[in-house]
């Protein structure tokens, strides 16, 4: 028989550095914007809103692509006919392409939504910042402020400036929302500044030296934004409404504005006789609030630590 030879498998030595570096990485802290991302990934909802909203942001700067029709082309004798080649969603009261006013209609919602959106989270977070903050004086006064314009109701208050100061552009209604908007930011902002003033590496910057802006802006900030982004993604939806309702009462948006309220309010006489005028822009509009909520429940589930 053969002689049977053993072969002798050598394994090239690890390098200590190597394992050093590995254990580092697995014991590396995850951050909670780390984690909250690697949530959104996961999450369907997360997609599926950023795709509509994405799509609307797209539609908005540039309706053209989806429609060569020019939403003021009017034609009287075509007032609420129905569906027709190069015109799938018929006409209105005034014989305009519907499918042309739908699309550029989202351009004022959108603006309106993220222009008020921004103003009030911007506002809110450095009135609730400082209230949370100094405390004291600063939070009394602020906080009383804050109160005032809280128990005004932004669709009643809208209603009722609106019609005193007849207005109807869109940095009108951005400005008037955002006043009426900015104090329930500024209450989660507060909470937030208070609940992260209080953590220990907040009060060992402080033991360490660390300047008031610097503790602001590097570590109460940061931790302190999460609730604020969470809020504001959900109330970009509930503006994008209001605006809709401020120009269905006639006191929002004002013609030659393409609005979806305006289509809405001038289809509603009208919607047993030809109830496309209506079904269009309502659906353009509730799509749209829907897609910025679900966008925030998405988020909220994200960087809340408790629904992990």
């Amino acid at each position: 028989m053969p002689d049977t030879e053993t072969s002798v498998h050598t394994q090239a030595p690890v390098d200590a550095a190597d394992v050093v570096s590995v254990e580092l990485k697995a014991d590396k802290p995850r951050s909670l914007w780390g984690d909250a991302w690697r949530d959104l990934r996961r999450n369907p909802i997360f997609y599926i809103s950023a795709v509509l909203i994405l799509f609307l942001v797209v539609v908005s700067i540039w309706p053209s692509l989806l429609t060569s029709t020019s939403p003021y082309a009017c034609d009287i004798t075509k007032s609420k006919q129905g569906a027709t080649d190069g015109h799938p969603f018929g006409f209105n009261t005034q014989g305009c392409d519907v499918y042309a006013r739908t699309v550029y209609g989202a351009r004022a919602s959108v603006v309106v939504g993220v222009c008020t959106t921004l103003l009030a989270a911007v506002f809110g977070c450095f009135m609730g910042g400082l209230a949370g903050f100094f405390g004291g004086w600063w939070d009394s006064i602020l906080s009383r402020v804050g109160d005032i314009f809280f128990g005004i109701p932004i669709l009643l208050g809208g209603i009722v400036f609106l019609s005193v100061i007849k207005g109807g552009s869109i940095f009108t209604v951005v400005l008037l929302m955002a006043i009426l908007g900015w104090p329930q930011i500024a209450r989660i902002a507060r909470g937030s500044v208070i609940t992260a003033k209080q953590q220990d590496y907040v009060q060992a910057a402080r033991a360490l030296g660390a300047s008031t802006s610097r503790m602001l802006l590097r570590h109460i900030t940061p931790n302190a934004l999460a609730p604020v982004i969470v809020v504001a993604t959900i109330a970009l939806g509930t503006y994008v409404s209001l605006e809709a309702t401020l120009s269905f009462l006639g006191v929002g948006l004002k013609p030659p504005t393409v609005s979806w309220g305006i289509d809405i309010s001038t289809a509603a006489t009208d919607v047993r006789n030809a109830p496309h005028m209506l079904l269009y822009p309502a659906g353009a509009l509730s799509i749209t609030v829907l897609a910025f909520i679900m966008l925030g429940d998405a988020v909220r589930d994200a960087l809340d630590p408790k629904l992990r």
